[in-house]
C-alpha cells in the first residue's frame, strides 16, 4: 500500500514539477530548446522540445535501476510515478492535442476537450513571455465550460 502511495504522490507532484518547470525554465533559460514547439506547423518529426523528455526520464531510469537493488524499494516507485507521467504527458500533449501521431483523432469528452482548449490558450503566445495554463493534466476549470 504504501509504494502505491509513494507512486500516487510522485505522480500527483509530477504536474507541479512539469507547471514550474514549463513556466521557468522552457519559457525561462531552456527557451531555445521549447521555442520550435511554439511555432506553428511545425515542418520536422522531431522538435528541439523533445530534450524535454530525455531529461525527465533520466531521473526515472535511474531510480529504476537504483529501486531493484535487493528487491524493489521505494526509489523505483518514485521513478514509476516519473515515468507513468511521463506517458500520460506524452500521450495527452503529443497525440490528443498537437496530433504528432494520428491515434485520437476525436473526442467528446469534456475533461480532454478542456485539456486542448487551455493548451491553445497557451500556444497563442510565440514568444515566451505572456504565458498562461503551463500545467498539463490539471488545467482551470473554465476551459471545461467553454
Amino acid at each position: 500500500m504504501i509504494f502505491f502511495l509513494i507512486f500516487l504522490g510522485v505522480f500527483l507532484l509530477m504536474e507541479c514539477v512539469t507547471w514550474l518547470t514549463h513556466k521557468y525554465v522552457m519559457h525561462g533559460s531552456m527557451w531555445y530548446f521549447h521555442a520550435d514547439h511554439h511555432q506553428p506547423k511545425y515542418a520536422n518529426v522531431f522538435e528541439r522540445n523533445d530534450i524535454f523528455f530525455v531529461i525527465f526520464a533520466i531521473p526515472s531510469i535511474v531510480l529504476f535501476y537504483f529501486g531493484v537493488e535487493g528487491g524493489l524499494n521505494y526509489k523505483f516507485f518514485i521513478g514509476l510515478g516519473i515515468m507513468f507521467y511521463g506517458l500520460c504527458y506524452f500521450m495527452i500533449h503529443d497525440v490528443l492535442i498537437h496530433q504528432r501521431f494520428k491515434w485520437f483523432k476525436h473526442t467528446n469528452n469534456k475533461y480532454l476537450v478542456g485539456l486542448r482548449k487551455a493548451h491553445k490558450i497557451h500556444h497563442k503566445h510565440l514568444g515566451k513571455e505572456h504565458g498562461e495554463c503551463f500545467g498539463m493534466l490539471f488545467v482551470p476549470f473554465k476551459y471545461y465550460k467553454m
